[in-house]
């Protein structure tokens, strides 16, 4: 594995801002002991064991990989958390929203993949700069195990033409891949140990491998949006402030779980997973619910 990015009193230096928009990434940053991941996951693997037959609305997949951070306090509390946002704050400026939080998990020994994609392409903003995803390891992310694949200066292509291949081995809820060939050759591994994060922009181009290993591949991906993002395709759409002042007013911002899967949160869930859907959706070559097999991109 490559030796974690030097931070500054926990912010990137500016040599590594500098290679990330130039790259389209930056891996690994350390933002998490080992000790206080194993808690998060512990707390992750409690959840999936009390409330996977519990009476929710929707399954409990949904919730992990759908907005998680509306209904779930510790995916909140990891996306909220001051380091994270330090560490953000060198890409995106001081003012930062939080737009989406999907946990990705790959259990041992399974063959599903996430198809080579850009993540812009179905949120609905455009090819905004002002966003960018935190891909934060809960367990070890490496090529046995399905880390992400990344290509490097991809982000200075437009959106390009992707195909929806309805995949049901696919993480992608319409499948979804980039309409070009990637060699093997231009991918770059994003491996990470627990507690390390990524960093990527919307437009660069990545997937995944099936995790062959032992473990479960467990990865937070957190989107992170510069208050100048706009929503261009829905209605509406929802942000909780991170940090800063939303001088634009783009978003509805909305507060962060107080509990787990309690009323009010199950039903603004409801309501964004409905007001989202119109930019999600959006020119899929079949009828597709959306988050089909939970997930917008990134994995």
């Amino acid at each position: 594995m490559p030796e974690p990015i030097s931070l500054s009193q926990g912010r990137l230096d500016a040599p590594s801002v500098d290679a990330y928009w130039q790259d389209g990434f930056a891996f690994p940053i350390t933002v998490f002991s080992p000790d206080e991941t194993a808690q998060f996951r512990a707390e992750l693997e409690q959840i999936e064991e009390t409330w996977r037959v519990a009476d929710l609305p929707l399954p409990l997949n949904m919730y992990k990989r759908l907005n998680a951070h509306v209904v779930m306090p510790l995916v909140a509390r990891i996306a909220l958390d001051p380091r994270v946002l330090d560490v953000v704050e060198g890409i995106l400026g001081p003012d930062l929203l939080l737009w989406s939080a999907e946990l990705f998990i790959k259990e041992p020994r399974t063959t599903q993949v996430v198809g080579m994609h850009q993540d812009l392409t179905y949120w609905g903003m455009g090819e905004t700069p002002d966003q960018m995803t935190a891909w934060i390891a809960l367990s070890p992310a490496t090529v046995a195990s399905g880390c992400m694949d990344f290509v490097r200066g991809s982000h200075k292509n437009p959106i390009l033409p992707h195909n929806d291949t309805f995949s049901d081995n696919n993480l992608l809820s319409r499948g979804q891949e980039v309409a070009v060939d990637v060699a093997d050759e231009d991918k770059t591994h994003i491996e990470l140990q627990p507690g390390q994060m990524s960093l990527h922009h919307g437009l660069t181009i990545h997937g995944s491998g099936p995790n062959m290993s032992d473990d479960r591949r467990i990865g937070l991906a957190i989107r992170y949006l510069n208050p100048n993002a706009q929503q261009k395709v829905a209605d509406r759409d929802y942000a909780v402030l991170a940090r800063g002042e939303d001088r634009m007013g783009n978003f509805i911002l909305i507060e962060p779980p107080t509990e787990l899967f309690s009323p009010p949160a199950l039903a603004l869930h409801a309501r964004i997973r409905e007001d989202q859907a119109k930019a999600m959706t959006q020119g899929a070559a079949q009828s597709t619910h959306l988050y089909g097999n939970e997930a917008t991109g990134t994995g």
